[in-house]
């Protein structure tokens, strides 16, 4: 293993040789897009939970109607609430399938294509280099990398 120069960024975090400003703005802002539609996911995944939990509680909800005196208005809600597809043909949970096997998996696809191209496949290299604009060098708090202390190495690089 080559001995990285105290507190500098990890060669995974490097551009490599003959890598372009345009190249690494590039490959940070797909990446970033990327993590955007992990966010847009997490949301997915949270609305297809919200909704199942929603319709469990209907079923509590009729019970409830039923006990106040409404047994049509019980009924009304399993018909009419209960199990219905959110959207045309579909409950959530197949939402989710049809955006992870289309678009999710062909936005990560794209991504690491891009990555591989452009940075040869080296993640966070916009940011890596952001950080080092950003950071105090020498500041105990502002290292570049775990157990980058002088005189120190991190066993992976």
């Amino acid at each position: 293993m080559t001995a990285v120069p105290p507190d500098q960024p990890a060669p995974r975090h490097r551009r490599p040789p003959g890598t372009s400003d345009d190249a690494v703005a590039a490959a940070g802002k797909i990446s970033e897009a990327l993590e955007t539609t992990e966010q847009a996911r997490g949301h997915l995944f949270a609305f297809h939970q919200l909704t199942g939990r929603a319709d469990l509680s209907l079923d509590d909800a009729a019970g409830l109607l039923e006990a106040a005196g409404h047994p049509e208005l019980a009924e009304e809600v399993r018909t009419e609430l209960i199990g219905r597809n959110v959207v045309s043909d579909r409950w959530s949970f197949q939402l989710v399938e049809e955006y992870d096997d289309d678009y999710y998996a062909t936005f990560r696809r794209m991504e690491e294509r891009v990555r591989t191209a452009l940075v040869g496949g080296r993640r966070h290299v916009f940011e890596a280099e952001m950080k080092e604009r950003r950071r105090t060098h020498g500041h105990p708090s502002h290292r570049a990398r775990p157990g980058s202390a002088e005189g120190t190495d991190h066993p992976n690089p």
